[in-house]
């Protein structure tokens, strides 16, 4: 079974986990952020001691790491009920990350729309990224040369991801709007998702 999913997509400090935190709240949604799982690790397992070792260095975790991690904890969720496939879409935060993890993932996931949050402003980003250092504690992000090594990583692996997807399904959404203005243009975009899905199901 492939999931239904939508792709929350921009570069770090777009917005996405705040928004995908938000849409996971919304009844029908299930928000997945995959740093969020790699940072709940246990750093005395073998996965977690990789994990730490690329993101003290603001790199990316392998592919193959990163997809097996993600599908057994997906699956898992699904296993204890706290994921519902058949009436919940998967929103999808941080991944896939490049082409390669796009195309394992094809048999995993169906995606619907991908939510491109655009910010031209680069020095907001990096503002964004050093508040959230601080107010959560996460030392990958604090360090400039770390916030600059990510968003040259970002335009070089990760936004070659849109050209492996169908271009009508990519909306872009100014990420320099209020966080309310975001989100109301994201709901615009996912309620007929949304309803389509419902219909799908509907007994």
């Amino acid at each position: 079974m492939r999931y239904k999913s939508i792709l929350l997509f921009g570069a770090p400090g777009s917005g996405k986990g705040t928004q995908g935190k938000i849409l996971g709240s919304i009844p029908g949604f299930y928000h997945n952020a995959t740093g969020d799982i790699f940072r709940s690790l246990d750093l005395q397992s073998e996965m977690g001691r990789v994990f730490w070792e690329y993101a003290g260095r603001g790199q990316l975790v392998p592919d193959s790491l990163t997809i097996k991690l993600w599908k057994q904890y997906i699956q898992g969720m699904e296993m204890i009920n706290q994921f519902h496939p058949d009436n919940e879409i998967l929103v999808l935060d941080g991944i896939p990350r490049n082409l390669e993890q796009a195309q394992l993932l094809e048999d995993t996931i169906d995606v619907q729309k991908i939510i491109y949050l655009r910010c031209a402003d680069l020095g907001k980003m990096v503002e964004r990224l050093r508040r959230r250092a601080l107010r959560e504690n996460r030392f990958d992000d604090a360090k400039d040369e770390i916030i600059h090594r990510r968003l040259v990583e970002y335009e070089e692996k990760t936004r070659p991801v849109l050209s492996f997807y169908a271009q009508e399904k990519i909306e872009q959404i100014d990420a320099t709007l209020s966080q309310i203005r975001v989100l109301s243009s994201i709901l615009k975009v996912l309620v007929p998702v949304k309803e389509a899905h419902d219909d799908l199901h509907a007994p």
